[in-house]
């Protein structure tokens, strides 16, 4: 058996399947310059304290306000309990950055890399749903019909499948996942088989295809496709009505993609460069890394307020709350 660093920045020279775990070794963090040592932990606290408190929110919101429990938000609350899982682990993560090595023991390793890939996976398959959703609401809404089968039921159902089908996609990397020692440091690492050049490329091309290529071209396809029959549809006795469904369902697109498309296409095209290329671990390059991974990270902070936030119900509903609670 032959390992791969985990916790390489570079998914060039590590076996690093999503932007994980401290993405730093020895080797590596002692390339850092001074000033990046110090900001990679302090933009992870930030993202870690805005992601635990926007999507504590969105739970808090969604879970005790009885109008917000619909077929969306279902969606919406899955999607924030994986991302409240993925920050409530990230001080772990700064605690590996700063400590240059691994002290929390085998188990607490697999368990950090299965939470990681969860997040992953789960937060753009989450969103596949929720566009399939909107874009048959949208048409039969459009079309003065009603969605069969759409119900707070089914749409548990579906969420189970999900986290069912994550599960099964995120198990390799908890089995590989284990403890090891590099340049005298105990680190969480990817073991691989031989040869291990062949499982490490395996590994990238999997989350590549099964993390991006394939979620975020079923959601680019949905709204391609929505966007185009409504456009095409001739304005009738319904037409303000309809003309605010397409403001609206467009300026969701363009949020949702390109807050998606920002966060994950670079650290995905990182793994397209680290398959065709040898990069030198150059502190230019390690820097780089860097920011990909938090971009990547930044996710979880931002989509409380994208698809919640921006919701004016939720926002009351927030406030009621609130009051209620100062109020008791």
């Amino acid at each position: 058996m032959d390992n791969a660093s985990f916790s390489e920045p570079w998914p060039g020279n590590a076996s690093c399947p999503g932007p994980t775990l401290g993405c730093s070794n020895a080797s590596s963090l002692a390339q850092l310059p001074a000033p990046l040592a110090v900001a990679v932990p302090v933009v992870y606290s930030v993202i870690c304290a805005v992601g635990l408190a926007g999507n504590s929110a969105v739970l808090y919101v969604l879970l005790r306000a009885p109008r917000m429990k619909t077929v969306t938000n279902l969606f919406i609350l899955n999607l924030a309990i994986a991302d409240e899982l993925f920050t409530l682990v990230l001080p772990i993560n700064i605690a590996d950055f700063l400590l240059r090595q691994w002290p929390f023991g085998e188990l607490m390793c697999k368990l950090i890399v299965a939470i990681d890939q969860y997040n992953t996976f789960s937060s753009l398959y989450f969103l596949t749903v929720m566009s399939a959703d909107r874009y048959l609401v949208v048409m039969a809404t459009a079309e003065s019909r009603r969605v069969s089968g759409r119900t707070y039921g089914a749409a548990r159902a579906v969420s189970l499948a999900v986290w069912g089908f994550v599960t099964v996609v995120v198990l390799p990397f908890a089995v590989f996942a284990r403890l090891d020692d590099e340049q005298g440091r105990r680190q969480c690492v990817l073991v691989f088989p031989q040869p291990e050049a062949f499982w490490w490329r395996a590994s990238r091309l999997y989350t590549l295809v099964l993390g991006f290529a394939i979620p975020v071209s079923t959601i680019c396809v949905l709204y391609t496709t929505l966007l185009c029959r409504l456009h095409a549809m001739r304005l009738d006795s319904h037409a303000k009505a309809l003309e605010r469904a397409k403001k609206r369902v467009t300026f969701l697109v363009v949020a949702i993609l390109a807050v998606c498309l920002l966060c994950w296409t670079p650290y995905h095209l990182s793994t397209v460069v680290a398959l065709t290329t040898d990069l030198p671990q150059t502190p230019l390059v390690i820097a780089i890394s860097y920011f990909i991974t938090s971009l990547s990270y930044a996710n979880s902070c931002l989509n409380p307020f994208l698809y919640a936030f921006l919701d004016g119900s939720f926002r009351r509903n927030l406030r009621q709350l609130i009051k209620c609670r100062s109020a008791s």
